[in-house]
């Protein structure tokens, strides 16, 4: 069987605990932050799909040093403080965050840098890191009238700027935080709804000043004074709710289960699903634990009634789970009733269209879904084994292969090699709850 391809087989409910991975978001920055500071830090638990080590190469491109082995369990990294020129392009892989952080990071720099990606990056757009930058005095250059990437940048000593974000982005706003860093003065970001934190809380974290005030739209302004530089940083990743996300979902939709997962990030900017699971029936249990670099977490539980309902996600829940609407689809191709999700064009711009895969995926698998101009709506039931495409994107294929699960007779998903993005070992783990997974090399029981 083709590394691309993952098949499901029809299985009991799932049920247990595991851990997820090292949360990616915090992966990307902790390896950004470890490149600005000056001296050594320390990084447990970093993500180890293929976005966040392409990051890790492009820091390295940028003179950061790498100084523990490569089988590791945490990363040592010395940053001087100064940038090098890279020799080539940077290559950003499949990661926006990546590439947009970045962007900020070498704005500055007295130097060239080009950022790429694979097809599907080059294909996302960067208007709305282009415009700030160049407001604080960059020289920025993107594909096709300044929209899509190579972005070529030109740094160079940047001014302070007070910016309003056109849409709540949590990497543009990263990004001109990143680059306020080498501004002098007060770079000020104004965020018009809510938008995951990580950048905010990680610089706090590495002794960055900032100033943080909620807006009464559910936005917010942050301003930072530079010149700032971060400090090393040492910290264990909590675990990645995305991640956790798509065996929670599975275990709402099904009696009988019940998947806790552990040592997972609870930052209240990212789990906005465990509250639709609530609204649609599903039984959440929270237990708190130790913060970790100003980040919440705990362990999640999740288990199923009889049957969720189906429910309309209220447009101002939509910034806290958008990376978590292919987890959502599971939950809602099993309820009973109508499920809809609007406000969501931006998932159309992702690793795929995933507005029409997740709809066309969910047709094929005999879910009643329609796909809307920005969102998605299905009528719960009619589940059926067959094969879905996941167009290469990790997210719903792993929303597919959790789905799966639920189907009375066995699922293929193509194109499920992205998963190697973020969850290498997301087959195993669904194995260990329950699943049934016939996997390259490999055949799990049914």
């Amino acid at each position: 069987m083709s590394r691309d391809v993952l098949a499901i087989l029809p299985g009991p409910p799932l049920v247990g605990d595991c851990a997820v991975p090292g949360d990616k978001s915090i992966t990307h920055r902790a390896v950004m932050l470890a490149l600005l500071a000056s001296g050594t830090s320390e990084i447990g638990n970093a993500n180890p799909g293929e976005d966040c080590r392409g990051t890790l190469r492009a820091a390295e491109a940028l003179g950061l040093e790498r100084l523990d082995a490569p089988d590791a369990g945490v990363l040592r990294l010395r940053g001087s403080g100064a940038l090098a020129e890279p020799a080539g392009v940077l290559d950003c892989g499949n990661s926006g965050t990546t590439l947009r952080l970045l962007a900020g990071i070498v704005a500055p720099r007295p130097f060239l840098t080009v950022l790429a990606g694979d097809a599907s990056l080059n294909g996302r757009p960067v208007a709305r890191i282009v415009e700030p930058l160049r407001a604080m005095g960059a020289q920025v250059q993107a594909r096709d009238g300044d929209r899509f990437p190579p972005l070529v940048i030109r740094g160079g000593p940047l001014r302070a700027i007070a910016w309003t974000l056109p849409v709540a982005s949590a990497q543009a706003l990263g990004c001109v935080l990143f680059a306020g860093l080498a501004a002098t003065g007060e770079t000020a970001v104004t965020v018009p709804g809510p938008a995951r934190d990580h950048s905010e809380r990680m610089l706090a974290a590495a002794g960055v000043a900032l100033e943080r005030r909620e807006l009464a739209d559910g936005g917010r302004r942050v301003a930072l004074r530079g010149p700032a530089s971060p400090r090393p940083v040492t910290l264990t990743v909590p675990g990645d709710f995305s991640a956790a996300a798509f065996f929670l979902a599975a275990a709402a939709a099904r009696p009988g289960a019940r998947v806790t997962c552990r040592g997972v990030g609870l930052n209240p900017t990212r789990t906005g699903l465990l509250e639709v699971l609530e609204a649609m029936g599903a039984k959440v249990e929270r237990r708190a634990g130790p913060a970790a670099l100003g980040e919440d977490v705990g362990e999640v539980t999740v288990s199923g009634p009889d049957r969720l309902r189906g429910f309309e996600i209220p447009a101002g829940w939509l910034p806290r789970l958008v990376d978590e609407v292919p987890a959502w689809v599971i939950s809602a191709a099993l309820a009973r009733g109508r499920s809809r999700l609007t406000g969501a064009g931006e998932l159309r711009v992702k690793e795929s269209d995933r507005i029409a895969t997740l709809a066309a995926g969910l047709q094929r698998l005999g879910i009643a879904a329609r796909e809307l101009p920005d969102g998605l709506e299905s009528e719960g039931g009619g589940l059926r084994g067959g094969t879905v495409d996941a167009a290469g994107d990790h997210r719903v294929a792993m929303a597919f292969a959790a789905l799966a699960t639920l189907a009375p007779a066995p699922v293929t998903i193509t194109g499920a090699a992205g998963i190697a993005t973020s969850f290498p070992g997301f087959a195993r783990t669904l194995e260990s709850l329950g699943g049934a997974v016939e996997a390259p090399g490999r055949r799990a029981p049914a």
